[in-house]
């Protein structure tokens, strides 16, 4: 066959995929070999289906009715462009599979990633970066040689290393919304995401995951979908877990967003992992966190409408939602049984959310405002006294209801403890200010002799026995207005009168 003929055959065989591109409005499973009846295993057929989509950049379309079965495997299926699973099951087999770090889905940008160079410091809060980029960018930022976050207790580790992201436009200024958080002295790494500027689409589906049988260790399982782009929404979705035992490895997250801005996660059903227990660092047994949705390194993310399978205070389940190195996150309308930022999240609004028997566990920095909120503990925010409970801000109270649980002795509204022996890699801090307006505390059905009333700031135990404390930031102010105490009890500052000794507090009807 000579060159002239095999160059014909090729310019018509790229004329005809231009011309099934053009004609065709999506793409199917079935076309790459899926059957759909819950029994042969359609992973290979859902990857090519979506590399195909990917290359023709037309949308993928789940058939209705059909019930595609994933199995064993650790490869993925890359997604690029819009998604409509619609009304149709997945089932993904977690028992049948050894391979469980890698997910099924991974969701990414057609851009590539840039390294930074020419920045060698960051001071906390710098408006602009000294240096261009190619777009509106997520910016990663990590000085390797500084740790923080150095955990304590049963889950002891030795840190790690001193990073955040944020968001920053061609010109290098620092969106406000995302402003920078630490000193860096040294930069060892600096990355820029560029933010799509078009919207990408996955809704619908009802996802089950037959959860794992393996040892209860820490072996994080991962199987659902990893968002690594920007400018995403997920709507509609539904993820049931069935098949749990009296042990099993824990989970990361069905949803799980890593590296990204501007999300919204909108109308889903999701459901919370069994409690499983293990052997922590420090050789004492420990609960492991199970997920099902995450967030890390990630600015301007907002969950809305979203509900769990489970009832929100059955504590046999672990909390839904767990977040680390965030900035920006919002919560609206949600009722599920637990918001929670491990390391470190700077600015976030929960509104008109029902949190149930895990709470609202934070460390972080800015401004976290609660309003028309609702907990099922007894605190509204428990600041983590693994990372030092520390809040460097403002903490605001607007129009909440604290509704404990029957059997609590002891009722705050932020809670705590912070030794003073253990260095966690930075300065830690109570909020500045506590600013409550209108709070409804349900203490009427707490009996206990010993319940003498609720506490705006818990005691933050101290080890008053050693010597040389590391430093501890009292809150500076608190404003209480509107306060309503159902068992009559008055609302008092601490019973740690020597921390706060200098803290003031004024309360108006």
């Amino acid at each position: 066959m000579t060159k002239r003929l095999i160059a014909i055959i090729l310019s018509c065989l790229a004329s005809l995929t231009i011309l099934d591109a053009a004609s065709r409005k999506y793409v199917t499973y079935e076309e790459y070999g899926a059957v759909g009846d819950g029994v042969h295993d359609d992973q290979a057929a859902i990857i090519a289906a979506h590399q195909a989509a990917n290359e023709l950049g037309l949308p993928v379309r789940a058939t209705d009715g059909k019930t595609y079965y994933i199995g064993q495997g650790d490869k993925v299926a890359i997604i690029q462009t819009d998604v409509d699973f619609g009304k149709a099951k997945f089932i993904i087999n977690d028992v049948v599979t050894d391979t469980h770090s890698a997910p099924i889905f991974r969701v990414e940008s057609t851009q590539k990633a840039v390294q930074i160079t020419g920045v060698r410091n960051l001071k906390k809060e710098q408006k602009n970066l000294g240096v261009k980029l190619p777009a509106r960018s997520l910016v990663f930022v990590e000085n390797s040689k500084k740790k923080v976050y150095i955990r304590f207790g049963p889950n002891q580790n030795n840190g790690t290393p001193q990073k955040e992201v944020f968001i920053a436009d061609k010109k290098g200024n620092v969106d406000s919304c995302s402003p920078i958080t630490w000193d860096y002295d040294e930069i060892t790494r600096m990355t820029a995401f560029p933010i799509d500027k078009k919207t990408l689409t996955i809704k619908g589906g009802f996802f089950t995951t037959i959860a794992n049988q393996a040892e209860s260790k820490y072996a994080y399982r991962g199987r659902g979908f990893v968002i690594n782009r920007s400018n995403v929404r997920v709507e509609n979705m539904t993820h049931y877990v069935e098949g749990e035992l009296d042990h099993g490895a824990p989970y990361s997250g069905f949803l799980v967003f890593n590296y990204c801005a501007d999300v919204v996660v909108t109308d889903c059903l999701l459901t919370p992992h069994k409690t499983y227990r293990t052997i922590g660092s420090a050789g004492k047994p420990v609960s492991m966190g199970s997920y099902d949705m995450t967030a890390g390194n990630c600015v301007n993310v907002l969950f809305q409408h979203c509900r769990q399978t489970i009832d929100i205070d059955d504590r046999a389940y672990w909390g839904l939602f767990a977040s680390n190195f965030c900035k920006g996150l919002r919560m609206d309308d949600m009722i599920i049984s637990r918001f929670d930022a491990h390391m470190g999240v700077a600015n976030v609004t929960l509104t008109n959310c029902t949190f149930g028997h895990m709470g609202v566990q934070a460390v972080g920095f800015g401004t976290m405002l609660m309003k028309n909120c609702e907990v099922h503990r007894n605190t509204f925010v428990w600041l983590r006294d693994d990372y030092g409970s520390t809040w460097d801000g403002e903490i605001i109270f607007k129009n909440c209801t604290l509704k404990p649980s029957p059997g609590e002795r002891y009722l705050t509204l932020i809670s705590g403890s912070n030794p003073g022996t253990h260095d966690f890699g930075y300065v830690c801090h109570l909020p500045r200010r506590v600013q409550v307006e209108g709070l409804t505390i349900d203490d009427s059905n707490i009996t206990s002799d010993s319940y003498s009333g609720p506490f705006v700031l818990g005691d933050f135990r101290r080890d008053a026995s050693a010597p040389n404390l590391l430093p501890y930031l009292p809150t500076e102010e608190v404003t209480l207005k509107g306060i309503k105490v159902l068992s009559g009890k008055e609302l008092r500052l601490s019973s740690n009168t020597q921390l706060f000794s200098k803290t003031k507090m004024s309360q108006k009807r």
